[in-house]
């Protein structure tokens, strides 16, 4: 019976290392997962603040940089999207913005989520970036099916708002 046991721990054994490999191929497909969903939603929230500084130029009417920075930002190809975006932010903290003018609230929200949003996305691909880097996760190749996530890397997107100071 002496050699039961040491099938019996084998097994053991085996079955421990399986599901720590299923767990760790789990965790890294989840990573990803969460890392891409994260770009899709900073990309929206790029577009939503690239339309409401257009809307915002567009009722100014003299802000004709602001507005082909934000044209510029909407119709960017992939990799000309981070030149574009630093590109707008420039150019709306060169705009004066006040919370009781609704288009400029709605630029100055719209950069707060955004903000949100790309340190979620930079925070979800330093960890799946991470995973990845990780010693069995290479050794099993366990993120061959998924892309190498990346960062995006653009200035710090909050703004500036002029306080409210009321009109004598």
């Amino acid at each position: 019976m002496p050699g039961m046991w040491w099938v019996l721990g084998t097994v053991v054994l085996v079955a421990f290392g399986a599901a720590y490999l299923g767990w760790t191929s789990a965790r890294v497909d989840r990573l990803h997962h969460r890392a891409a969903a994260a770009g899709r939603a900073l990309d929206a929230h790029l577009l939503r603040r690239a339309a409401a500084a257009a809307v915002l130029a567009e009722e100014r009417g003299y802000a004709t940089e602001l507005y082909a920075a934000a044209r510029l930002a909407l119709d960017a190809e992939p990799s000309e999207r981070e030149a574009a975006e630093n590109d707008l932010t420039r150019q709306l903290r060169r705009t004066a913005l006040r919370l009781d003018d609704p288009p400029a609230a709605a630029v100055v929200a719209a950069s707060r989520r955004l903000a949100l949003a790309r340190q979620v996305h930079t925070d979800l691909v330093r960890d799946a970036l991470f995973a990845r880097n990780r010693r069995i996760v290479r050794l099993f190749r366990m993120s061959r099916r998924h892309d190498r996530p990346g960062y995006f890397d653009i200035d710090d997107p909050t703004l500036a708002v002029q306080p409210d100071v009321p009109v004598r």
